[in-house]
Order: structure tokens, then sequence, then C-alpha cells
């Protein structure tokens, strides 16, 4: 640059380097480093909540001075499962519920109805950050409970409530307090339209644990699910049915996902999915009818609908089976949702036994994935998932190849195309179905 822009003066620029950076002075440290060997873990050992399922999930219970933040949708129990909770840790020491979204009246009358009631259970309703840390202070309470950290606001920082700049000032407070008073805290955080939690990422990334408790509106079912875990797995999940009286922890959840039936009717087949390493007993619905309409329906209620169209699709082309014009409704029972390529087997018998009138027999489940070529492919702990049958009483069960060695008390065979499969539920000649029926 020859011409300087400001005096319009040629030749007066002059190169010069960028500044360097300026030294860091040491500061004095608030701990001297010492060695890992050395450094005690009483302080970071997992206290139990009370609430089984929540334990497992948390890894062992909730850890002195660590934060967990709680997330779902409106109305799914959060605030219900924490005063649980809080009523259970209650018995041990002192705990403190601050809510923001409602009255302590509110609160009362709800810890009546669940029968939460604890002489050391303090309630406080407060919106200010600087009026919670108060309340620690004069409770000094060993678990602290915050409904929710959107509501909460900071005096010092500029912005409404539950926006990015308050959660992020609240947020580091929260955990600034716990982390110095060595408190067990749990956030109860909202959700947006797409399932995620408000506010900044950030702020998934200060706390501890995020947990993520699920279900639909209409189904008792609720599952935690931990998304981030410092002190336990993030493959775990907690079962817990929402009763009139509260939130009950389930530790064998499966009989909700299986119909009470003597007979066997077709259409129905039972599979085996993993939830975290949790394997679960469900059972997959399927209907087939002669459609009266131009374009036949595609239904589908807990699984995938273009997963069951591809399924659909793989049993018209390699079985032969015609479902162009028929009417197509696939379901699961106990309002579970089915995602897992684990189910394709036993969506596809469900859907042949339908279609052929054919009833799979009682005690029988299917575990696979289904290729588009019509293979029938390994999924993950296929194993555990047998082993998981058989333990309820299941004593058959079709598998893909390469299972290993057998699990005592159940029949496993082993498929490796889907036709191999669907033998099970071939249709039957007219002439042995008449004969069978004057017998």
């Amino acid at each position: 640059m020859g011409r300087c822009g400001e005096c319009q003066a040629w030749g007066t620029v002059e190169e010069g380097g960028a500044p360097a950076p300026s030294a860091v002075a040491p500061a004095p440290v608030t701990s001297r480093a010492r060695p890992i060997t050395e450094i005690s873990v009483e302080s970071a050992e997992a206290v139990p909540t009370g609430v089984d399922e929540l334990d497992r999930v948390l890894g062992g219970g909730a850890v002195p001075g660590g934060v967990v933040l709680l997330a779902g949708e409106p109305g799914v129990g959060k605030s219900t499962l924490l005063l649980e909770v809080a009523a259970m840790r209650a018995a041990e020491g002192p705990v403190l519920y601050v809510t923001g979204e409602e009255s302590a009246g509110q609160v009362r009358l709800r810890a009546e109805r669940l029968g939460a009631l604890s002489d050391k259970l303090y309630l406080a309703a407060e919106t200010s950050i600087a009026s919670l840390v108060s309340h620690v202070d004069a409770v000094a309470p060993r678990l602290l409970i915050v409904d929710s950290v959107q509501t909460m606001v900071s005096p010092d920082t500029v912005g409404v409530p539950g926006g990015v700049t308050q959660i992020r000032q609240v947020a580091g407070a929260l955990i600034q307090t716990a982390k110095e008073r060595g408190i067990a805290t749990v956030l109860v955080g909202h959700v947006t339209k797409d399932g995620s939690i408000a506010g900044p990422r950030m702020l998934e990334h200060l706390v501890d644990v995020v947990l993520h408790f699920e279900g639909e509106r209409h189904s008792q079912l609720r599952l935690l699910r931990a998304v981030k875990n410092r002190y336990g797995p993030t493959d775990e999940i907690g079962c817990f049915e929402l009763t009139e009286s509260g939130i009950v922890g389930l530790p064998d959840p499966s009989g909700l996902f299986l119909t009470e039936r003597t007979a066997p009717v077709p259409g129905t087949c039972v599979t085996v999915t993993l939830e975290g390493r949790r394997p679960l007993i469900t059972e997959v619905q399927a209907l087939v009818a002669t459609s009266p309409l131009p374009a036949p329906r595609r239904a589908t209620s807990g699984l995938d609908t273009s997963r069951v169209n591809m399924i659909l699709a793989v049993l018209e082309k390699r079985t032969g089976m015609r479902l162009a014009n028929m009417d197509v409704y696939a379901s699961t029972v106990g309002g579970v949702k089915l995602t897992e390529p684990a189910v394709d087997l036993a969506l596809a018998m469900a859907a042949a036994s339908s279609n052929n009138d054919v009833a799979l027999p009682t005690g029988f489940i299917a575990i696979g994935e289904v290729g588009l070529a019509g293979d029938v492919r390994t999924v993950t702990g296929v194993r555990r998932r047998v082993a998981e049958a058989q333990r309820l009483g299941f004593t058959e069960a079709v598998v893909p190849k390469h299972f290993g060695d057998p699990v005592p008390g159940i029949r496993v065979h082993e498929v490796e195309e889907l036709s191999e499969a669907l033998s099970r539920v071939a249709k039957r000649p007219r002439r042995a179905r008449a004969s069978r029926d004057e017998d």
C-alpha cells in the first residue's frame, strides 16, 4: 500500500509486526497438585437416592457436588419423580426443593397426594438465584432440586428468564454453589418442540449428568435415559410406571408390552428389544386385510413407517406374498416405540401370520434384521435377548445364523433366509383345514 488512507500522503505507510502476547503472571494456587494415587475418592462416592431405577441410570446414586440435568416434555412426570426422590432422601438429611413454576402450596398438595411429606424436606418458591443461594446457606441441604433452571433469574445479568444469557449465568452459579458446598444438585430443564433441551448447548457441557425422561402422554410407561454421565454408563435405562399415586419403578417391565391371552392369535409375534443394556420382551402385531381402495392403507403405531414399508416390499418380492392390494396395519403393545432393526423378523412373521391366517405357537419369539435380499442378519446381544426370553418362560426362538452355544431351556432355530423363518406360518392346504375342522 503506497498511499495513506487518512492523510493521503505517499510513501508514509510502514510495515509493522503483530504485537507479542503479554506474558501471564503466576498467581497463588487454590490447592497444590498431588499425585493421583494420593487423592481421596470418599467425597465423590455415589449416595443412593432411594429409587432403584434412578440409581441404575445414575450409576449407583447421586454424587455429592454433582449436577444432574433432567429434561423431558411437559406432563411426563419430572416434578413427580423428583418430589418422591426428595422425600426419600429427606429421611437421611435436609433436602431443599426450589420451585420457580409453582407456589409452595401447590407442591405441598402434590406431596400429600404422593405421600411424600417429611419434616426435613424444605420448599421454597423463588426465581432469583441470589435468593436461592441464601436458602442453601440457611438449610445446608444434602440434595438441592431446582424446578426449573429456565425460570431462574440472575439480578446482575441483563436478559429475560429462559434466555441464553440468563441460563448461562444461572447454571454457572448453581454449579459453583454445588461444587463448593458438596451438594448433590438436580436441575429440571425444559425441551423444545424437536425434543432438545432449551437454552444454549453449553448447558449440557457444564453439568455432570444429562438425563432424558420420555413417555407417551396416553401410556403409563416412562423411560429414563442417560445422554451424558461422568459417573456411570450411558447405555442404561430406567423404567417407570405412572399411576394415580405417583411414579413406580419397574424392575421387570416386559409385562407391559405383552397382551394377556390364553390362545395364540394370527398376526402377532413376540421379539426382544435392547433398551441400552436392558433386554425387554415386546410384542409386534400386524393386520393384513383386503383393501376396498385403489391405494391400500399402510398405518403404523410404535414402529418406523418407512421400515414397515420396506419389510412389506421384501415379503412381496422375495417370498411371493401378494400384499399390493392389501391394507396393512402394524402396531406395538403398551405404547413402546421400536426402532432397532432387530424387530424386522418379528414384523415380517406377524404380517405373514395375519396374511395366511396361521397363528404362531405360544412361547415363540423371533429376533433378527431382514435385508433387502431377503436374508436374516445378526444383531447385537442376540444371546442376551434369548436368555431373557428363556427367563420369562419362552420355549422356542428363531434367530440368525452363528448363534453359538445353545441356551438351556429354550429351543433355538438358526435361519439364514426369510423364507426359512416363514415356514412356521406357511399357508395350510384347504383340505388339511377342512379335515381338521371335521375332527
